[in-house]
């Protein structure tokens, strides 16, 4: 009389096992978080350390997988990769939201910034959110963190002191109109020339300069095919965390809240190892043998503003105008 129960409870607990070991999988929601950079750099670490805590924070219900190094595509790939669904978060810089939103770019205006935490005060301020705004109205695309990239500088196979050593320099700059700006104004010769292959190009000749972090620098192992640094300092740059229109709808008020605070918690700690790795690359490059030199910054920025103005790459000049009011270490 209690053989056929047994059979049955068993049955029974057996079936509810496996419902309930199938939930979490039937549940999570897969995610393409995909990137530019090196897995060296902290902006991959830190975004493999924010997709675990994505995940931790929210039970398992999202499992997010990070793609460095330009396995889903170029910058420019990645971006577009947003409005198509096949990735669903990035990290890049605002020259390329600027591409569907222009006044967002007005940050790659050479010397625009004084120095990080210029940079880190305007992600606090009012001009900040009006322009992030401006951008997730156009395209929908939600921008949750900014993180502190570096300052461009300039490294070549010459040294240059002044901005009329550039003169016919053939450098690799990105194809974006503010970046190009600076080496114009001196004169020199611009090539634009993936990421990727910019190692080969130094070292084979075909360009005999680019500009970059001092930290891409050195993660790119461009002090391999460089004999010279100049300090030019003239874009103080960062990367956004974006994440997509699509997913953005599909999120939870509670998780929109935990993915918005996960990145920011991300990018301050990539911010963090940044700015302490920048002070110690000027020496580790000197000791490499290359010659690292101070520029006068004012020589270079007033080339770019008798040369270039914002109206023609689509910036207004009072956003310009009111990030330059404000104070370090404020978001007024």
């Amino acid at each position: 009389m209690t053989t056929l129960p047994r059979r049955v409870a068993l049955g029974v607990l057996a079936a509810a096992a496996l419902a309930a070991a199938s939930l979490p999988a039937s549940a999570q929601t897969k995610l393409k978080w995909a990137h530019v950079y090196e897995t060296s750099e902290p902006f991959h670490t830190q975004s493999v350390w924010a997709a675990q805590e994505i995940a931790r924070r929210t039970n398992n219900r999202y499992q997010i997988d990070v793609y460095p190094a330009s396995q889903l595509g170029k910058e420019t790939d990645i971006n577009q990769g947003l409005s198509l669904g096949s990735v669903d978060i990035i990290i890049s810089g605002s020259s390329f939201a600027a591409r569907s939103f222009p006044p967002i770019g007005v940050t790659y205006y050479p010397y625009t910034f004084r120095d990080a935490d210029h940079l880190l005060a305007y992600t606090k301020s009012d001009v900040f959110k009006e322009l992030a705004k401006g951008y997730e109205d156009k395209t929908g695309h939600r921008i949750l963190a900014v993180t502190y990239y570096g300052a461009r500088h300039t490294s070549s196979n010459k040294p240059i002191k002044t901005c009329a050593d550039m003169k016919g320099l053939k450098i690799r700059v990105p194809d974006v109109p503010a970046y190009l700006a600076m080496p114009r104004a001196c004169g020199a010769n611009t090539t634009p020339i993936a990421f990727a292959e910019v190692y080969l190009a130094l070292q084979n000749g075909t360009v005999e300069a680019q500009e970059n972090p001092l930290t891409t620098i050195e993660a790119k192992k461009f002090y391999e095919v460089q004999k010279h640094i100049a300090l030019t300092g003239h874009i103080v740059d960062h990367l956004n965390t974006v994440v997509s229109k699509s997913l953005w709808a599909k999120l939870s008020d509670e998780d929109k809240k935990i993915f918005s605070e996960v990145a920011q918690e991300a990018a301050a700690r990539a911010t963090a190892e940044i700015k302490a790795k920048e002070k110690e690359l000027v020496d580790f490059f000197r000791q490499k043998g290359l010659t690292v030199t101070e520029v006068n910054k004012d020589e270079f920025k007033d080339a770019v503003m008798k040369s270039v103005t914002f109206e023609s790459f689509g910036y207004r000049k009072s956003d310009y105008d009111r990030i330059q009011a404000i104070k370090s270490g404020t978001g007024s």
